[in-house]
């Protein structure tokens, strides 16, 4: 017998385990906080953010075993990117890591898809649409920057 349940429900187990390790295995004493492997690699700068990140992506494999839709798949991706990528500031990146827990993040939203998965699907889409709005914004903003700060230019240089 190979295992009970829906195709992929072992590997979410396992990533159950792995998130856990990576990000909450330890508790700083008389605190509340947790942490895990994942903030202890970071102390190596780059490799060992990029380190925690390969063993992070097991989520994307779960996710992908469990049949998540696309929109799901690219919110885990975003996460363990946010965490890959700010994890990789020297101490600040360490902090981030142990307050923004990418892989108990993703853990909690395949939980939250296999539990509600059409809630989970358009909470995702909404969450996709701003992201694409904000950096619309911010690349907008930036442009009518770069041409108010030209049209002064021009204009200094004319006078």
């Amino acid at each position: 017998m190979t295992g009970c349940g829906p195709p992929g429900s072992r590997q979410l187990a396992r990533f159950g385990r792995i998130a856990r390790a990576l990000d909450a295995r330890w508790r700083l004493p008389y605190t509340p906080f947790r942490f895990g492997w994942d903030a202890i690699l970071g102390i190596v700068p780059g490799l060992g953010d990029a380190l925690a990140g390969a063993i992070g992506a097991y989520g994307l494999y779960a996710g992908w075993r469990l049949g998540a839709p696309p929109v799901v798949l690219a919110r885990l991706l975003l996460n363990l990117a946010v965490g890959v990528v700010v994890g990789s500031i020297p101490l600040l990146g360490d902090l981030f890591d142990v307050a923004f827990r990418s892989n108990l993040r993703n853990f909690a939203l395949l939980e939250r898809w296999l539990a509600e998965p059409h809630r989970t699907r358009r909470r995702s889409r909404w969450l996709f649409a701003g992201l694409v709005a904000g950096v619309a914004a911010a690349l907008m903003g930036a442009i009518l920057i770069a041409l108010w700060m030209l049209t002064a230019l021009l204009s200094a240089l004319r006078r």
